[in-house]
């Protein structure tokens, strides 16, 4: 998206001294007689960057990646957090926006931003050493999203270059890089970019299907493809679109078929309604949820070992459903930027102010 718009949707807000980021406990508490429901208890990270990266790997294991070059990761359930973040990233104030995690030693970070402040780094000891594996050279290129098929095979992706998305490819882990041929990739339509929000405007599901998220055009679209990014289809969502600030956030499929698109509007002072959509059909068509969150959602996950439930996060707070995103209710108040659960069924988020939390 344009630097412009970039500003406007990623404002960091720095804590003074005396603001701590908020203590280790539950954020949601149970409603009496009502028995256990699902709530998020708050880990203390120790700083104030906001991180719209984050994979889960275990109860035990997760990643963050944020702003001022920041990379921490847990071992232990979020007690305690390891800066692990790239040498010089801090000095040089890269984004990272997306984190992808094979166990609690490897993982591929995602700096985004205009020319080379796109960057793609691995690690294989846990974050001790990293090593940068692409630099962004062309100045029209922005890159906002990537994720993993498997621990070898992945893709990221770019604003459209060209008039068209540009899809990076890996084979080895992220190891090298290079760019997809664009002919099987639809015209975009102008304005339309991805939103580096939360790190789910390009998500995958099996072996080489992968999905795109886009705003910024006159309609709010899902790419779909089913040969690891050589060919797409596109169609519309009920997602509202049509200015810079509005359109397709975050996207979550639990297989090939069934799938989640939430977005909306990012401006603060802006309603959202229709903020999410459902789709049953591997992303050809799309319905809006019946009932939608109440506000801007960034985040989607589904909730592992179930068949319909699902949570989002936006900076006004959590929704869930039960019901596969046709209706959506309140679970917390609390702002989140992103969420992800992982495949042994542990949820986490994260957010501004240096936010981290665990399902529980």
């Amino acid at each position: 998206m344009s630097a412009a718009a970039l500003a406007a949707a990623v404002s960091v807000t720095v804590l003074p001294a005396s603001e701590a980021p908020a203590p280790e406990g539950p954020a949601t508490a149970a409603a009496p007689g009502t028995g256990a429901r699902p709530g998020w208890a708050l880990k203390s990270t120790g700083t104030d960057a906001r991180f719209r990266g984050l994979a889960a790997v275990s109860r035990t294991t997760a990643w963050l990646a944020g702003s001022k070059g920041t990379v921490l990761r847990t071992a232990d359930g979020g007690r305690t957090w390891r800066d692990v973040s790239p040498p010089g990233a801090a000095a040089e104030a890269l984004e990272f926006r997306d984190v992808e995690a094979f166990d609690g030693r490897r993982a591929v970070v995602l700096a985004i931003g205009e020319g080379e402040a796109s960057r793609v780094l691995r690690t294989e000891d846990g974050g001790a050493t990293w090593t940068e594996s692409f630099r962004n050279t062309d100045a029209r290129a922005f890159y906002d999203c990537l994720t993993f098929f498997d621990p070898r095979h992945g893709l990221a992706m770019s604003d459209p270059v060209d008039g068209k998305f540009r899809i990076l490819s890996t084979a080895d882990g992220g190891r090298s890089w290079r760019v997809l041929p664009d002919t099987g990739m639809p015209a975009a339509l102008p304005g339309e970019a991805g939103f580096a929000a939360s790190g789910q405007c390009l998500v995958s599901a099996g072996p080489k299907d992968v999905w795109l998220a886009t705003g910024g055009g006159a309609q709010a679209r899902v790419l779909h493809s089913r040969d690891r990014g050589l060919n797409w289809e596109v169609a519309s969502t009920t997602i509202p679109a049509g200015e810079g600030a509005k359109g397709v956030f975050a996207l979550a499929f639990r297989d090939r078929g069934q799938g989640l698109a939430v977005g909306g509007d990012y401006r603060k002072d802006q309603a959202s309604p229709l903020a999410s959509a459902v789709t049953g059909d591997g992303g050809r068509s799309w319905r809006a949820s019946a009932v939608p969150p109440a506000a801007y959602r960034s985040g989607v996950a589904w909730l592992p070992y179930t068949r319909a439930a699902a949570l989002a996060v936006g900076p006004t707070g959590t929704d869930i459903t039960h019901d596969a995103g046709r209706t959506w209710q309140p679970l917390d108040a609390g702002s989140f930027d992103t969420v992800d659960c992982s495949r042994s069924g542990a949820c986490w988020a994260a957010g501004e102010k240096g936010r981290a939390a665990r399902l529980e």
